[in-house]
């Protein structure tokens, strides 16, 4: 036995050396665990440098050249360190002793976990006595076992025969193709375990080749494959295959998998084995790696023609590859071939299918679909069905890639931990595909779709625990009928959420908002709509199955079927009688022979807290400015006991009881409409009732917010341009926009241009109220517009009045521009001022020769006839020549000069 603390390749080196002693000639067989120790061991015993000895590994994956050292003769003598393989497979000659660790890597299936492990284990007594009997084959020799006598008397007397350590899927196959009766009744020698039945029918049922294991009855598929030489799982690919057009990819695959790997990696060599098998690398699939292969042979065909065994050998040696292991795979795959032509499948030829790789994929899916995974970032491993979790093994093409979100493993092996090998990333979505009745949907989140009408969900597709497809849309009344018809009536109707409307929706979106303004006006926001009742209202007169736009129209298409259900304020409210309450809160408040709206607000949190005269920025400047302090009745009473008792405690005091206050000052206006601020009329009420004539100082700032009336203001667009308590400021704040706005609505009636003749009719002074309308003066036009200020109006209007003159006697106008009356001297400041100055000159005498300013289109005749014949004159006075002594007449004849 070891001792505490040793390793196992001490442990043999050290038995090693126990034989040595005793005869340092002979050839020793070291039986070890697997490839891993024998290597360790190897190494170690080259190390301790005996004698005339080499190490020989002894496994199953050994190179050619590497077999062909086992037997070859040497002049050394040799210490073989093997498997298991050496105790009845293999016969090695010349054995003197043997050292037996007494552990041997023992395949078994786990039919719980669907998982083939290599666990080291203790050999059985028979195992024992296997390997003892293979020293002393010469001459006399002897067997060191690295293990006590109690050990062995523990350990069991036979190794489990393969039929309780493997997968039973294809027995079972071949049991009910040959009709021998249910498997778990066959007489066998050693029956295999319940479980390991129950996971053979699984696996039947998983690639479709029995209806349900409950039957034991073969579909068309299942028979098919009875009759292949392969497992189920790598016949179900094959017969994927066909039907995807990629038969010959799966077929070279399949082969590939039923046989060893041919690649080889050569102790020492291991670097320039990787190098030279790099071109047959598929970074996203290790199965892709046997069509690179394939095609490698293939082309190696084509540029030699026939091809000679000895070609190939060399070929394979150069890439590394195992000449024997790749004839068997040729082997196979013509074997399968033949197989499938019997079965009148023929399949397509190379690269037939749309997306080669992704129907490949899908066949080889079809026969392991329970073997994929899902890439855990945080705990960086993959997620398997049935909580199982593995890793890539270190061997695949996708080991050392960026992790692939998805894959699919061809077998997962426990060793150290559990291995995927032979690994391929997919696409989840394959998997509702090709495997439909492994997979089982899961329905949740309904929700109204207001643009479809209809209550929609959510499907998760899952495969074992997995989710292969997250999140898709799906008309929930075909999957959950019930549950559809509940969320319609919460969210399409009793929330409103339904789009369109009839005679129901309308009536219960009245009764809704009513009831939740009551709860603002009353601030019992949450406490009288009653969902609940409106839920039940219509939960119990709808039938079971609605839950679209459509059917719900289609019901309520007649009046009298419409008529049940039309819902009342006094169904769907907590509280009863509380219409009296609710007519103290208005939604109109009026005043002075007008409405102004109010809108009520029950949110601590926000600005508009209580009530709001809500008012359009036209109707702001005929607004009253008290009309706010005094609310609506509903919180007059509030208001008023509030205001009191913000006074001084002094006056406070003198205006004891309150209550008594309060009540007189609400009677006495009950009926009266007010004309001036709240606080204005309560401290006239209490001066007169305290007989204190000083008394004042409400402190108004000091009510709560949901008790002080605010101002709105908003524009054509719904925009809110003011808002707060005081509606003076407001005004303030907005008079430029109101007088332009007064303005601009003023000369919608009066505002016209590009006149040359007197086309406006009469043109009053002041039109109405503020507003005064007058000519203006556009140049070589004359418009008229409106005007809010008089003086501003009167000046345009004789500038407008001034031009059209000018336009009517333009011929005239050139000669007094021409023949100007001015003396030398005044010619000569003239020409020292601007240009536009003589213009003035001009503008200004013609204005004084009308004499008036006219208003009608008769009185401008006059004017002008009259300005005409004055022109000249009124130009000498302008220009202070009298006497007509600087031009002498004009075309009109001159005249006397004006008054």
């Amino acid at each position: 036995p070891g001792y505490e603390g040793e390793s196992l390749r001490e442990h043999v080196l050290r038995g090693v050396e126990y034989v040595t002693d005793l005869d340092p000639d002979g050839d020793v067989l070291v039986f070890l665990p697997g490839e891993r120790e024998i290597r360790e061991c190897a190494d170690l015993i080259e190390g301790q440098g005996f004698f005339n000895t080499e190490a020989i590994p002894v496994f199953a994956r050994l190179s050619l050249a590497d077999q062909e050292r086992v037997f070859a003769p040497s002049g050394k003598r040799r210490v073989f360190l093997a498997t298991n393989v050496a105790e009845t497979s293999l016969t090695i000659p010349g054995i003197v002793s043997v050292v037996d660790s007494g552990m041997a890597r023992v395949s078994r299936f786990s039919p719980s976990r669907q998982v083939q492990s290599l666990q080291i284990e203790m050999i059985s007594q028979a195992s024992a006595r296997q390997r003892r009997g293979r020293c002393g084959r010469v001459r006399d020799g002897i067997c060191v076992k690295l293990y006590d006598e109690e050990a062995l008397e523990m350990a069991s007397e036979f190794t489990d025969p393969e039929i309780r350590r493997s997968a039973l899927s294809g027995v079972i196959l071949r049991m009910l193709s040959l009709k021998l009766g249910d498997l778990r009744e066959f007489p066998f020698i050693d029956p295999p375990g319940p479980r390991a039945v129950n996971e053979g029918w699984d696996t039947l049922e998983e690639v479709g080749a029995v209806v349900k294991k409950s039957e034991a009855r073969l579909t068309d598929t299942g028979r098919t494959l009875s009759r292949l030489p392969l497992d189920p799982r790598l016949g179900r690919m094959l017969v994927e295959s066909e039907r995807r057009g990629v038969f010959e990819e799966v077929l070279i695959i399949v082969s590939g998998l039923s046989a060893m790997d041919v690649r080889e990696r050569p102790q020492g060599k291991e670097e320039r084995a990787d190098e030279r098998q790099k071109e047959f690398l598929d970074h996203k699939s290790d199965f892709g790696v046997f069509l690179n292969l394939w095609k490698g042979i293939e082309d190696f065909r084509g540029e030699k023609g026939k091809l000679k065994s000895n070609q190939l050998r060399r070929w394979c040696e150069k890439h590394f590859l195992s000449y024997r292991r790749v004839r068997e795979w040729l082997g196979i795959n013509s074997e399968l071939r033949r197989s499938f032509q019997k079965e009148g499948i023929k399949g397509k030829g190379i690269e037939t299918a749309a997306d080669v790789y992704a129907e490949v994929h899908k066949s080889v899916l079809t026969g392991i679909p329970r073997q994929i995974g899902v890439w855990d970032k945080e705990k960086r491993i993959y997620h398997s069905v049935g909580n199982r979790q593995f890793a890539v093994f270190p061997g695949s093409g996708l080991f050392k890639s960026k992790r692939a979100l998805w894959v699919l493993g061809f077998e997962l092996v426990e060793t150290s931990r559990l291995w995927a090998r032979k690994v391929a990333e997919i696409d989840p979505k394959w998997v509702e595909e090709v495997v439909p009745h492994l997979c089982r949907s899961k329905y949740h989140s309904p929700y109204w779709n207001e643009q479809q009408g209809a209550v929609y969900g959510t499907e998760d597709v899952l495969l074992g625990g997995l989710t292969v497809v997250e999140g898709r849309r799906v008309f929930f009344g075909r999957v959950n009928p019930k549950m559809a018809f509940e969320v319609f009536v919460r969210e399409a109707l009793v929330d409103g959420k339904m789009r369109g409307n009839n005679l129901v929706t309308q009536n219960l979106a009245w009764v809704k908002e009513t009831i939740l303004g009551a709860e603002r006006k009353l601030r019992r926001v949450g406490y009288l709509w009653n969902e609940v009742a409106a839920y039940d209202f219509f939960f119990e007169r709808l039938p079971a199955a609605t839950n679209t736009t459509k059917q719900f129209y289609k019901l309520t298409e007649k009046p009298e079927d419409a008529g049940k259900l039309m819902v009342r304020f006094s169904d769907l409210i907590w509280e009863e009688d509380i219409e009296d309450r609710l007519r103290l809160f208005p939604d109109v408040v009026e005043h002075g022979g007008r409405e102004w709206q109010v809108k009520y607000v029950s949110d601590l949190e926000s600005d508009d807290d209580g009530l709001t005269f809500e008012v359009g920025i036209d109707e702001l400047a005929i607004f009253p400015d008290y009309l706010p302090s005094w609310g609506v009745p509903g919180i007059l009473e509030d208001r008023v006991e509030l205001l009191i008792r913000s006074l001084p405690k002094d006056w406070r005091r003198e205006c004891q009881p309150v209550a008594e206050k309060v009540s007189g000052f609400i009677s006495m206006w009950e009926d009266w409409e007010p004309q001036g601020h709240l606080d204005e009329a309560l401290l006239e009420y209490l001066r007169e009732k305290v007989g204190r004539n000083s008394l004042e100082g409400f402190e108004a700032s000091r009510l709560p917010q949901h008790l002080r009336p605010k101002l709105r203001v908003r524009n054509e667009m719904d925009e809110v341009m003011a808002f707060g308590e005081d509606v003076w400021a407001i005004k303030k704040k907005l008079a430029g926009e109101l007088r332009a706005r007064r303005e601009a609505a003023a000369n919608e009636e009066w505002e016209m241009t590009g006149g040359e003749v007197w086309s406006f009719g009469e043109i009053p002074v002041e039109a109405e109220d503020g507003i005064f309308p007058g000519l203006v003066d556009e140049g070589n036009t004359v418009g008229m517009r409106a005007y809010l200020e008089r003086e501003e109006a009167a000046e345009s209007h004789r500038a407008g009045v001034v031009r059209l003159f000018l336009i009517e006697y333009a011929e005239h106008c050139q000669y007094v521009r021409k023949n100007f009356p001015l003396k030398m001297a005044g010619r000569f400041m003239l020409s020292l001022l601007p240009k536009e100055t003589l213009e003035d000159f001009i503008r200004v005498s013609a204005e004084g020769g009308m004499k008036r300013i006219a208003r009608t289109e008769e009185e401008f005749g006059e004017s002008s006839a009259i300005g005409r014949g004055e022109w000249y004159a009124s130009a000498e006075k302008v220009a202070g020549a009298g006497g007509g002594k600087g031009g002498g007449g004009g075309p009109g004849g001159g005249g006397e000069e004006e008054e």
